[in-house]
């Protein structure tokens, strides 16, 4: 069940600020965000919050931060609604409200003592981040970590210092891939599933997170099964038509599911045979 981590109503956003506003691409902004009562989020991989900007609505934000990160947390958004909008247009130093954090979690736990395969595509490497940064904070409790990450452009990555930082790593994995490419561009060059084939892993031991726009589900999990991965040790986010963040308003209902309270991360075991999940 979807719960947030104080007392106060699930209903009732709390005060926090911008302490740090940075563009990251035409369509991205990142924020870092602290409560104003001082106290920390207190979320886990995989989870979101309720984010309002006053006069405008509130909407259904991942949190990109790891929770072993103190102080302030992470988030980064894409203008595609009035919300999104009106947080593009906000400075250093506004406030905004938060409720959450909501929803499950990528398997931190069961995870421990495996090897970890995550495949992000586009502005799916925001909740991925999470994940990957808690396995970095935590590095001797996992084993492998493979990160197979697809772009647009190479204009559209993200986090590309963090991703320079990833390469360099001798206990980090990182295959790169864009959908176009440009002059610049020195990397392999087609969609996210043409990294596959270009890892191996051992099925037996392996977790995978997938996390990404909704057609990239259905073909990156035909290239997990086809590395023997288990439907119960496939992992993806789905976050499509979150609204109200605690299965109230029914926006996001797939059959008898709820994205915000029963997921946003599922296993593939969970969710494959609902009607509209892939």
């Amino acid at each position: 069940m979807a719960t947030a981590t104080h007392e106060q109503s699930l209903f009732l956003p709390e005060l926090a600020t911008l302490k740090k506003v940075a563009r990251m691409t035409a369509t991205e902004m990142y924020f870092d965000v602290a409560l104003n009562s001082g106290r920390e989020l207190g979320h886990k991989p995989g989870q979101f919050v309720e984010v309002s900007v006053f006069g405008a609505g509130e909407a259904p934000i991942s949190v990109s931060s790891s929770p072993t990160k103190k102080g302030s947390f992470e988030l980064v958004v894409r203008t595609v609604g009035n919300v999104t909008a009106a947080l593009h247009e906000l400075k250093e130093g506004d406030r905004v409200g938060i409720r959450g954090p909501f929803g499950t979690l990528f398997p931190t736990e069961a995870a421990k003592g495996k090897d970890v395969l995550v495949v992000a595509g586009g502005i799916g490497l925001v909740p991925a981040r999470s994940f990957i940064n808690y396995l970095l904070d935590n590095r001797a409790d996992y084993g492998r970590l493979i990160i197979l990450f697809g772009a647009r452009t190479p204009s559209d990555r993200l986090f590309t210092d963090e991703l320079s930082q990833w390469a360099t790593r001798k206990d980090v994995e990182l295959l790169e891939t864009v959908d176009r490419a440009d002059a610049s561009w020195k990397g392999n060059v087609g969609v996210i599933t043409t990294l596959f084939p270009k890892c191996t892993i051992d099925p037996a031991r392996t977790i995978c997170a997938i996390v990404g726009p909704p057609i990239m589900y259905k073909f990156t999990i035909i290239e997990a099964k086809k590395k023997g991965l288990a439907d119960e040790n496939i992992f993806m986010s789905l976050e499509r038509r979150m609204k109200c963040g605690i299965g109230k308003c029914g926006h996001c209902q797939i059959d008898h599911l709820y994205c915000c309270k029963d997921g946003p991360v599922f296993t593939y075991a969970q969710v494959k045979e609902l009607s509209e999940a892939l």
